[in-house]
């Protein structure tokens, strides 16, 4: 499993969103990028960070900024949990966790055992990790980035 840390350039990946497209980092050039770790789609943590997001994304693409979500959960989970809470951030799933475990973000999780860790990355326009959060509280975290990028214009 990675360690990734503040200054280094983010892993490549490719991937399948909700939105039915494949997605790479690649095709985030030129914006900042969130990219957020997630354990399970329509679960009480996971919900309160996704809802979050939706609600700060007029202030997150006015920092010129896109949020995307990963988790291990499949196209059909993720298109379920967006459309049960009107969600408006992409979800990417890694039903391998081959890219949870690239970004650091798989792990011992005590009682529920080994798992997606809650973990955010900032990536720069050009792919390198500006900011990183680790096991994350979901509550509020949204805020916390927000004012990050507000900070590092």
């Amino acid at each position: 499993m990675a360690e990734l840390s503040e200054g280094t350039m983010a892993p490549d990946f490719r991937l399948n969103g909700d939105d039915g497209k494949e997605h790479t980092l690649k095709e985030f050039k030129g914006k900042t990028l969130v990219l957020y770790f997630y354990p399970k789609d329509d679960t009480p943590g996971c919900t309160i960070e996704a809802k979050e997001f939706t609600a700060k994304g007029n202030d997150i693409r006015k920092l010129g900024a896109v949020v995307v979500g990963v988790s291990s959960d499949g196209y059909e989970s993720h298109c379920e949990f967006r459309d049960k809470y009107g969600l408006k951030v992409l979800l990417i799933s890694d039903p391998s966790n081959k890219m949870i475990k690239e970004y650091g973000a798989y792990g011992d999780k005590g009682v529920f055992g080994m798992g997606t860790i809650r973990t955010t990355y900032v990536i720069d326009k050009i792919g390198k990790i500006v900011k990183s959060y680790k096991r994350v509280n979901a509550l509020g975290h949204a805020d916390s980035v927000v004012e990050f990028l507000k900070s590092s214009k």
